[in-house]
Protein backbone atom coordinates (compact mmCIF):
# COMPACT_ATOMS: atom_id res chain seq x y z
CA UNK A 1 0.00 0.00 0.00
CA UNK A 2 2.18 2.82 1.78
CA UNK A 3 4.94 4.32 -1.24
CA UNK A 4 2.47 3.11 -4.27
CA UNK A 5 0.93 6.84 -4.81
CA UNK A 6 -1.57 6.68 -7.63
CA UNK A 7 -2.26 10.00 -8.89
CA UNK A 8 -5.45 11.26 -7.92
CA UNK A 9 -8.27 11.62 -10.53
CA UNK A 10 -8.81 14.63 -11.71
CA UNK A 11 -12.32 14.77 -10.12
CA UNK A 12 -10.40 14.49 -6.85
CA UNK A 13 -7.97 16.96 -7.87
CA UNK A 14 -10.72 19.39 -8.88
CA UNK A 15 -12.73 17.86 -5.21
CA UNK A 16 -9.22 18.51 -2.96
CA UNK A 17 -8.46 22.33 -4.55
CA UNK A 18 -12.42 23.66 -4.49
CA UNK A 19 -12.67 22.39 -0.45
CA UNK A 20 -9.10 23.69 0.50
CA UNK A 21 -10.69 27.39 -1.13
CA UNK A 22 -13.58 27.34 0.81
CA UNK A 23 -11.63 25.91 3.89
CA UNK A 24 -9.43 29.06 3.25
CA UNK A 25 -12.07 31.49 3.32
CA UNK A 26 -13.96 30.16 6.07
CA UNK A 27 -10.68 30.63 7.91
CA UNK A 28 -10.60 34.27 7.03
CA UNK A 29 -14.03 35.09 7.66
CA UNK A 30 -13.36 33.90 11.42
CA UNK A 31 -15.09 31.09 10.83
CA UNK A 32 -12.85 28.09 12.81
CA UNK A 33 -10.53 26.09 10.67
CA UNK A 34 -12.56 25.47 7.91
CA UNK A 35 -12.04 21.74 7.94
CA UNK A 36 -15.66 20.57 7.98
CA UNK A 37 -17.02 22.84 5.54
CA UNK A 38 -14.02 22.11 3.26
CA UNK A 39 -14.42 18.47 3.42
CA UNK A 40 -18.23 18.62 2.91
CA UNK A 41 -17.72 20.53 -0.52
CA UNK A 42 -15.00 18.46 -1.62
CA UNK A 43 -17.02 15.48 -0.82
CA UNK A 44 -20.04 16.89 -2.99
CA UNK A 45 -17.58 16.76 -5.96
CA UNK A 46 -16.15 13.60 -5.41
CA UNK A 47 -18.16 10.74 -3.30
CA UNK A 48 -15.16 8.41 -3.24
CA UNK A 49 -12.50 10.92 -1.99
CA UNK A 50 -11.92 9.41 0.66
CA UNK A 51 -10.80 6.19 -0.33
CA UNK A 52 -8.76 7.50 -3.22
CA UNK A 53 -6.92 9.94 -0.40
CA UNK A 54 -5.80 6.96 1.44
CA UNK A 55 -4.99 4.72 -1.02
CA UNK A 56 -1.39 5.48 -0.89
CA UNK A 57 -1.28 5.35 3.06
CA UNK A 58 -1.45 2.63 5.91
CA UNK A 59 -4.37 3.73 7.60
CA UNK A 60 -5.21 3.38 11.15
CA UNK A 61 -8.81 4.25 12.72
CA UNK A 62 -9.11 5.16 16.69
CA UNK A 63 -13.12 4.86 18.03
CA UNK A 64 -14.55 4.97 21.71
CA UNK A 65 -16.66 6.92 23.24
CA UNK A 66 -13.46 8.21 25.14
CA UNK A 67 -9.92 8.79 24.58
CA UNK A 68 -9.77 9.03 21.09
CA UNK A 69 -8.36 12.34 20.43
CA UNK A 70 -5.51 11.67 22.90
CA UNK A 71 -5.10 7.87 21.37
CA UNK A 72 -4.80 9.10 17.94
CA UNK A 73 -2.00 11.55 18.56
CA UNK A 74 -0.26 9.01 21.02
CA UNK A 75 -0.33 6.78 17.62
CA UNK A 76 0.88 9.42 15.30
CA UNK A 77 3.86 10.25 17.72
CA UNK A 78 4.42 6.22 17.76
CA UNK A 79 4.65 5.71 14.10
CA UNK A 80 6.59 9.34 13.30
CA UNK A 81 9.55 6.89 14.35
CA UNK A 82 8.66 5.11 10.90
CA UNK A 83 7.86 7.73 8.15
CA UNK A 84 5.60 10.85 7.90
CA UNK A 85 1.95 10.82 8.89
CA UNK A 86 -1.16 12.72 8.49
CA UNK A 87 -3.60 12.79 10.91
CA UNK A 88 -6.60 14.51 12.24
CA UNK A 89 -5.08 16.08 15.43
CA UNK A 90 -7.78 18.26 16.49
CA UNK A 91 -10.24 15.70 16.25
CA UNK A 92 -12.80 16.81 13.10
CA UNK A 93 -13.73 12.97 13.43
CA UNK A 94 -16.46 12.94 10.81
CA UNK A 95 -16.02 12.38 7.07
CA UNK A 96 -15.69 15.66 6.29
CA UNK A 97 -13.13 16.29 8.70
CA UNK A 98 -11.60 13.35 8.06
CA UNK A 99 -11.01 14.32 3.70
CA UNK A 100 -9.75 17.55 4.79
CA UNK A 101 -6.83 15.72 7.13
CA UNK A 102 -6.18 13.02 4.40
CA UNK A 103 -6.13 16.19 1.58
CA UNK A 104 -2.64 17.44 3.30
CA UNK A 105 -1.11 14.27 3.79
CA UNK A 106 0.22 13.26 -0.39
CA UNK A 107 3.90 12.85 1.35
CA UNK A 108 2.57 10.46 4.10
CA UNK A 109 2.92 7.13 4.27
CA UNK A 110 0.49 7.07 7.45
CA UNK A 111 -2.98 7.99 8.24
CA UNK A 112 -3.61 8.07 11.70
CA UNK A 113 -7.68 9.17 12.17
CA UNK A 114 -9.99 9.58 14.84
CA UNK A 115 -13.47 7.92 14.06
CA UNK A 116 -16.77 9.34 15.49
CA UNK A 117 -17.90 5.92 16.54
CA UNK A 118 -21.58 6.38 14.85
CA UNK A 119 -19.42 6.37 11.40
CA UNK A 120 -16.90 4.09 11.87
CA UNK A 121 -18.02 1.24 9.79
CA UNK A 122 -18.51 3.70 6.80
CA UNK A 123 -15.20 5.06 7.10
CA UNK A 124 -13.41 1.60 7.48
CA UNK A 125 -14.89 0.77 4.25
CA UNK A 126 -13.89 3.81 2.38
CA UNK A 127 -10.30 3.92 3.38
CA UNK A 128 -9.51 0.32 3.69
CA UNK A 129 -7.53 0.64 6.77
CA UNK A 130 -4.17 -1.60 7.89
CA UNK A 131 -5.44 -1.80 11.72
CA UNK A 132 -8.63 -0.07 14.09
CA UNK A 133 -8.17 0.31 17.62
CA UNK A 134 -11.27 0.34 19.24
CA UNK A 135 -11.44 1.70 23.05
CA UNK A 136 -14.33 1.37 24.80
CA UNK A 137 -18.16 2.23 24.45
CA UNK A 138 -20.68 3.68 26.84
CA UNK A 139 -23.19 6.35 27.13
CA UNK A 140 -22.98 9.24 25.14
CA UNK A 141 -25.05 11.68 23.50
CA UNK A 142 -28.42 10.30 24.72
CA UNK A 143 -30.00 12.42 22.09
CA UNK A 144 -27.59 11.21 19.71
CA UNK A 145 -26.48 7.71 20.40
CA UNK A 146 -28.54 6.47 23.22
CA UNK A 147 -28.15 2.92 22.72
CA UNK A 148 -24.28 1.49 23.58
CA UNK A 149 -25.74 -2.08 22.70
CA UNK A 150 -26.89 -0.60 19.10
CA UNK A 151 -23.70 0.92 18.12
CA UNK A 152 -21.66 -2.15 19.39
CA UNK A 153 -23.81 -3.81 17.14
CA UNK A 154 -23.16 -1.70 13.99
CA UNK A 155 -18.96 -2.18 14.98
CA UNK A 156 -19.97 -6.26 15.10
CA UNK A 157 -21.50 -5.95 11.42
CA UNK A 158 -19.53 -3.11 9.89
CA UNK A 159 -15.89 -5.20 11.01
CA UNK A 160 -17.17 -8.62 10.03
CA UNK A 161 -14.00 -9.99 7.66
CA UNK A 162 -12.67 -6.53 7.86
CA UNK A 163 -8.56 -7.19 6.74
CA UNK A 164 -7.55 -4.64 9.22
CA UNK A 165 -5.69 -5.67 12.53
CA UNK A 166 -8.53 -4.87 15.19
CA UNK A 167 -6.74 -3.86 18.91
CA UNK A 168 -9.84 -3.93 21.20
CA UNK A 169 -9.83 -3.63 24.45
CA UNK A 170 -10.45 -7.01 26.23
CA UNK A 171 -12.03 -5.25 29.69
CA UNK A 172 -15.09 -3.35 27.92
CA UNK A 173 -17.52 -6.61 27.20
CA UNK A 174 -19.52 -4.53 24.33
CA UNK A 175 -16.10 -4.11 22.99
CA UNK A 176 -15.30 -7.46 22.85
CA UNK A 177 -18.52 -8.68 21.79
CA UNK A 178 -17.77 -5.74 18.46
CA UNK A 179 -14.55 -6.53 17.75
CA UNK A 180 -15.12 -10.36 18.18
CA UNK A 181 -16.36 -10.15 14.29
CA UNK A 182 -12.89 -9.75 13.18
CA UNK A 183 -10.70 -12.66 12.00
CA UNK A 184 -7.60 -10.94 13.08
CA UNK A 185 -8.16 -9.17 16.99
CA UNK A 186 -4.96 -8.25 19.50
CA UNK A 187 -6.90 -8.14 22.76
CA UNK A 188 -5.37 -5.10 25.33
CA UNK A 189 -6.18 -5.15 29.05
CA UNK A 190 -6.39 -1.42 29.16
CA UNK A 191 -9.54 -1.42 32.29
CA UNK A 192 -13.00 0.04 32.14
CA UNK A 193 -13.51 2.49 35.66
CA UNK A 194 -16.96 3.34 34.46
CA UNK A 195 -19.32 -0.49 34.80
CA UNK A 196 -22.86 1.09 34.34
CA UNK A 197 -23.27 0.30 30.81
CA UNK A 198 -21.82 -3.21 31.03
CA UNK A 199 -23.90 -5.09 33.62
CA UNK A 200 -25.81 -7.01 30.74
CA UNK A 201 -24.16 -9.79 28.44
CA UNK A 202 -23.99 -8.20 24.84
CA UNK A 203 -24.44 -11.40 23.63
CA UNK A 204 -27.56 -13.14 25.70
CA UNK A 205 -28.72 -10.21 27.74
CA UNK A 206 -27.52 -12.16 30.59
CA UNK A 207 -26.33 -10.75 33.78
CA UNK A 208 -22.55 -10.14 33.55
CA UNK A 209 -20.42 -11.93 36.96
CA UNK A 210 -17.52 -9.50 37.51
CA UNK A 211 -15.04 -11.52 39.99
CA UNK A 212 -11.84 -9.47 39.89
CA UNK A 213 -10.66 -8.03 36.69
CA UNK A 214 -12.61 -10.43 35.19
CA UNK A 215 -15.94 -10.86 33.41
CA UNK A 216 -17.99 -13.25 31.93
CA UNK A 217 -21.91 -13.89 30.98
CA UNK A 218 -23.29 -16.47 33.59
CA UNK A 219 -25.97 -17.64 30.54
CA UNK A 220 -23.93 -17.86 27.83
CA UNK A 221 -20.21 -18.01 28.51
CA UNK A 222 -19.38 -14.98 26.80
CA UNK A 223 -16.51 -13.93 28.16
CA UNK A 224 -13.16 -11.97 28.51
CA UNK A 225 -10.82 -13.04 26.03
CA UNK A 226 -6.92 -13.41 27.11
CA UNK A 227 -4.83 -10.50 26.66
CA UNK A 228 -1.74 -10.38 24.98
CA UNK A 229 -1.07 -6.44 25.70
CA UNK A 230 -1.73 -5.29 29.85
CA UNK A 231 -1.31 -1.99 31.25
CA UNK A 232 0.30 -3.05 34.49
CA UNK A 233 0.62 -0.23 37.19
CA UNK A 234 3.62 2.31 35.47
CA UNK A 235 5.03 -0.68 32.72
CA UNK A 236 3.10 -1.97 29.24
CA UNK A 237 3.65 -5.48 29.07
CA UNK A 238 4.07 -6.79 25.72
CA UNK A 239 2.70 -9.75 23.75
CA UNK A 240 6.16 -11.48 24.96
CA UNK A 241 6.38 -10.90 28.55
CA UNK A 242 8.55 -8.25 28.84
CA UNK A 243 7.68 -4.81 30.60
CA UNK A 244 8.11 -1.40 29.29
CA UNK A 245 7.92 1.71 31.65
CA UNK A 246 5.64 4.30 30.80
CA UNK A 247 6.72 8.02 30.66
CA UNK A 248 4.20 10.38 29.67
CA UNK A 249 3.52 13.97 30.35
CA UNK A 250 -0.12 13.48 30.21
CA UNK A 251 -1.75 12.59 33.61
CA UNK A 252 -4.05 9.78 34.49
CA UNK A 253 -4.63 6.35 34.68
CA UNK A 254 -6.78 6.35 31.51
CA UNK A 255 -3.40 7.97 29.31
CA UNK A 256 -1.35 4.79 30.28
CA UNK A 257 -4.28 2.80 29.20
CA UNK A 258 -4.37 5.33 25.87
CA UNK A 259 -0.47 4.51 25.70
CA UNK A 260 -1.26 0.73 26.06
CA UNK A 261 -3.33 0.88 23.34
CA UNK A 262 -1.15 2.63 21.54
CA UNK A 263 1.94 0.43 22.17
CA UNK A 264 0.02 -2.27 20.48
CA UNK A 265 -0.49 -0.69 17.25
CA UNK A 266 2.40 0.82 16.87
CA UNK A 267 3.40 -2.90 16.82
CA UNK A 268 1.58 -3.57 14.00
CA UNK A 269 3.79 -1.37 11.83
CA UNK A 270 7.04 -2.63 13.27
CA UNK A 271 7.72 0.13 15.76
CA UNK A 272 8.40 -1.63 18.82
CA UNK A 273 7.41 -0.68 22.07
CA UNK A 274 10.44 0.76 23.66
CA UNK A 275 10.83 3.79 20.69
CA UNK A 276 6.76 4.11 20.33
CA UNK A 277 6.93 4.67 24.17
CA UNK A 278 9.73 7.34 24.35
CA UNK A 279 7.89 9.13 21.47
CA UNK A 280 4.70 9.17 23.56
CA UNK A 281 6.64 11.20 25.84
CA UNK A 282 6.51 14.50 23.84
CA UNK A 283 2.90 15.06 23.77
CA UNK A 284 1.99 17.31 26.47
CA UNK A 285 -1.11 18.71 26.23
CA UNK A 286 -4.13 17.31 23.60
CA UNK A 287 -5.96 20.20 21.66
CA UNK A 288 -5.84 21.97 25.19
CA UNK A 289 -6.75 18.90 27.20
CA UNK A 290 -4.59 18.75 30.86
CA UNK A 291 -2.89 22.58 29.70
CA UNK A 292 -2.22 24.59 32.61
CA UNK A 293 -2.61 28.15 31.91
CA UNK A 294 -2.11 31.85 33.19
CA UNK A 295 -5.59 33.58 33.60
CA UNK A 296 -6.21 36.56 36.49
CA UNK A 297 -2.97 35.84 38.22
CA UNK A 298 -4.21 32.16 39.13
CA UNK A 299 -2.71 28.71 37.48
CA UNK A 300 -6.03 26.86 35.81
CA UNK A 301 -5.86 23.23 34.55
CA UNK A 302 -8.18 22.24 31.67
CA UNK A 303 -9.61 19.32 31.82
CA UNK A 304 -12.45 17.64 29.00
CA UNK A 305 -14.83 15.11 30.32
CA UNK A 306 -17.76 15.24 27.87
CA UNK A 307 -19.69 11.90 29.57
CA UNK A 308 -20.37 10.10 32.64
CA UNK A 309 -16.97 7.48 32.24
CA UNK A 310 -15.20 10.54 31.51
CA UNK A 311 -16.29 12.66 34.43
CA UNK A 312 -15.18 9.54 36.69
CA UNK A 313 -11.81 9.11 35.10
CA UNK A 314 -10.96 12.77 35.12
CA UNK A 315 -12.13 13.03 38.85
CA UNK A 316 -9.78 10.36 40.01
CA UNK A 317 -7.10 13.43 38.48
CA UNK A 318 -8.04 16.04 40.59
CA UNK A 319 -6.06 16.95 43.37
CA UNK A 320 -7.26 16.53 47.52
CA UNK A 321 -9.39 19.40 48.65
CA UNK A 322 -9.09 21.87 49.11
CA UNK A 323 -8.39 22.34 45.80
CA UNK A 324 -10.53 24.74 43.94
CA UNK A 325 -12.91 22.93 40.99
CA UNK A 326 -15.00 24.51 38.51
CA UNK A 327 -17.35 22.76 36.52
CA UNK A 328 -18.50 23.82 33.26
CA UNK A 329 -21.72 22.17 31.21
CA UNK A 330 -23.38 23.34 28.01
CA UNK A 331 -25.83 21.73 25.84
CA UNK A 332 -25.39 22.42 22.50
CA UNK A 333 -25.72 20.24 19.37
CA UNK A 334 -22.00 19.20 19.76
CA UNK A 335 -22.57 18.21 23.19
CA UNK A 336 -26.17 16.37 23.02
CA UNK A 337 -29.03 18.54 24.10
CA UNK A 338 -29.99 15.80 26.84
CA UNK A 339 -28.04 16.57 29.69
CA UNK A 340 -29.97 13.54 31.65
CA UNK A 341 -26.49 12.04 31.81
CA UNK A 342 -25.52 14.49 34.78
CA UNK A 343 -27.40 12.39 37.02
CA UNK A 344 -25.38 9.46 36.40
CA UNK A 345 -22.21 10.94 37.52
CA UNK A 346 -20.79 10.44 41.17
CA UNK A 347 -20.21 14.15 42.20
CA UNK A 348 -19.98 12.90 45.93
CA UNK A 349 -16.29 12.19 44.65
CA UNK A 350 -15.66 16.32 44.96
CA UNK A 351 -16.68 16.31 48.23
CA UNK A 352 -14.47 19.08 49.67
CA UNK A 353 -13.59 20.89 47.16
CA UNK A 354 -15.05 24.61 46.51
CA UNK A 355 -17.15 24.04 43.47
CA UNK A 356 -18.11 27.00 41.04
CA UNK A 357 -20.82 26.15 38.67
CA UNK A 358 -20.85 28.12 35.42
CA UNK A 359 -21.88 27.27 31.83
CA UNK A 360 -25.11 27.51 29.76
CA UNK A 361 -26.35 24.52 31.84
CA UNK A 362 -25.25 25.53 35.14
CA UNK A 363 -28.62 25.51 36.67
CA UNK A 364 -29.04 21.78 35.66
CA UNK A 365 -25.65 21.05 37.54
CA UNK A 366 -26.51 23.07 40.39
CA UNK A 367 -29.59 20.78 40.59
CA UNK A 368 -27.91 17.36 40.17
CA UNK A 369 -25.15 18.85 43.15
CA UNK A 370 -27.43 19.82 44.91
CA UNK A 371 -29.04 16.17 45.44
CA UNK A 372 -25.39 14.95 45.89
CA UNK A 373 -25.24 17.35 49.21
CA UNK A 374 -22.49 19.06 47.78
CA UNK A 375 -21.90 22.71 48.48
CA UNK A 376 -21.04 25.03 45.25
CA UNK A 377 -21.62 28.59 44.15
CA UNK A 378 -23.32 29.61 40.70
CA UNK A 379 -21.03 31.60 38.85
CA UNK A 380 -22.20 33.75 35.55
CA UNK A 381 -18.54 33.76 34.06
CA UNK A 382 -15.17 31.92 34.41
CA UNK A 383 -14.07 35.58 35.65
CA UNK A 384 -16.07 35.48 38.63
CA UNK A 385 -15.45 32.19 39.44
CA UNK A 386 -12.14 32.62 39.38
CA UNK A 387 -12.17 35.84 41.05
CA UNK A 388 -14.10 34.11 44.24
CA UNK A 389 -12.11 30.90 44.11
CA UNK A 390 -9.80 30.04 47.23
CA UNK A 391 -5.81 30.26 46.94
CA UNK A 392 -4.24 27.31 44.65
CA UNK A 393 -4.15 26.31 41.50
CA UNK A 394 -7.75 25.75 40.25
CA UNK A 395 -8.91 22.55 38.59
CA UNK A 396 -11.69 23.50 35.73
CA UNK A 397 -13.51 19.96 34.05
CA UNK A 398 -15.76 21.29 30.93
CA UNK A 399 -17.69 19.22 28.97
CA UNK A 400 -17.34 20.07 24.77
CA UNK A 401 -18.60 23.35 23.79
CA UNK A 402 -18.07 24.26 27.33
CA UNK A 403 -13.88 23.50 27.07
CA UNK A 404 -13.96 25.60 23.62
CA UNK A 405 -15.72 28.77 25.07
CA UNK A 406 -13.58 28.27 28.49
CA UNK A 407 -9.93 28.07 26.21
CA UNK A 408 -11.12 31.27 23.90
CA UNK A 409 -11.55 32.99 27.50
CA UNK A 410 -8.54 32.17 28.85
CA UNK A 411 -6.86 32.99 26.00
CA UNK A 412 -6.01 29.34 25.51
Amino acid sequence: MAGNSDPLSPRAKLAVTAGKAVAAASRAAGRGSGSVIGGRVALKLDPDLLGELAQHLDVVLVSGTNGKTTTTRLIAESLRAAGPVVSNALGANMPAGITSALAEGSESRFGVIEVDEKYLSGVARDVEPKAIALLNLSRDQLDRAAETRMLAEHWREGLAGSKAVVIANADDPLVVWAASSSPNVVWVAAGQMWLDDAWSCPACGGVMQRPGDDWFCGQCGFRRPTPSWALSGDHVLDPHGSAWPIHLQLPGRANKANATTSAAVAAVFGVPPQVALERMYQVQAVAGRYDVVNFMGRELRLLLAKNPAGWLETFSLIEQPPTPVILSVNARAADGTDTSWLWDVDYTRLTGHPLFVIGDRRLDLAVRLEVAGQTFQVCQSVDEAVQLAPAGRIETIANYTAFQDLRRRVGN
